[in-house]
């Protein structure tokens, strides 16, 4: 059984369609009305192997935080739904990325109790329409709204374009070994008995 979740949100700030498939292929259809914020969700889902279609209607005549930070709320959510009870995936996902001269560590537990760490500075403030300080923004929205704790760190930095993209596809390639299957667990991988 495919592992999917739709989640819809309406507010006075955005209104949000979401649909993921876990066990996808990769194939993206997004529209949030930023151009760079698209691409980079296109590189998660494409890197993590998930299918993904987003629509966004947010006020971006204010700017884009409350488009990008809802998408990652909706995100989050739709991962933890799609999740189900957790049985038998492997919980922990981690990847050393590189992307040219840029070099990014994504490290991932499903464990029910939401943390982000995030370590990454940026030289300019945005990347098309996108203000680069959002990027944070929007990992803590995931991460929070999944139940999920998630380290991104620029080890090595370089071109800003790069090290958007690099903590996209590596957030996706970490997500993607998380939530995967390991036929050697029966049950949740928890000494408690639940995640």
């Amino acid at each position: 059984m495919e592992r999917t979740a739709t989640v819809l949100r309406r507010t006075k700030e955005t209104e949000i369609e979401l649909t993921i498939n876990l066990d996808g292929s990769g194939k993206a259809q997004i529209n949030t009305g930023i151009g760079f914020f698209n691409h980079m969700l296109e590189g998660f889902a494409r890197h993590g192997l998930f299918d993904l279609s987003v629509s966004v209607k947010g006020d971006l005549f204010v700017d884009s935080h409350h488009t990008i930070e809802d998408t990652g709320i909706v995100l989050g959510q739709a991962v933890r739904e799609a999740l189900r009870d957790k049985k038998g995936i492997r919980r922990y996902g981690d990847i050393i990325l590189p992307m040219d001269e840029v070099l990014v560590l994504s490290a991932i537990d499903l464990c029910g109790r939401p943390y982000l760490s995030f370590d990454a500075e940026f030289t300019t403030e945005r990347l098309g329409e996108m203000e680069t300080e959002m990027a944070k923004e929007f990992f803590y929205a995931v991460s929070y709204a999944a139940m999920m704790n998630l380290h991104l760190k620029i080890l090595t930095p370089g071109n800003n374009h790069h090290m958007m993209e690099a903590l996209f596809k590596a957030f996706g390639k970490a997500l993607d070994e998380a939530v995967s299957y390991d036929p050697r667990i029966q049950d949740v991988l928890s000494t408690k008995g639940s995640l």
